[in-house]
């Protein structure tokens, strides 16, 4: 899914409330926004956030 708000990809948690929760690609800290302010990711979205993460794990960034 993509925060229209925050321009960020994450993938779809639950709900709670009438809020979604969030989490980024490959982990990370959950951010809730409301249904209609997402919408689903493109493949290419989605492969750039995986290649993102992939590539600070290589840098030896904490995730």
């Amino acid at each position: 899914m993509v925060d229209l708000s925050q321009d960020r990809v994450g993938e779809f948690r639950g709900e709670w409330c009438g809020q979604w929760s969030l989490r980024p690609v490959g982990g990370g800290v959950e951010w809730t926004v409301v249904p209609e302010g997402v919408r689903p990711a493109d493949p290419i979205e989605r492969l750039r956030a995986e290649l993102a993460r992939a590539n600070r794990r290589s840098r030896g960034e904490l995730l």
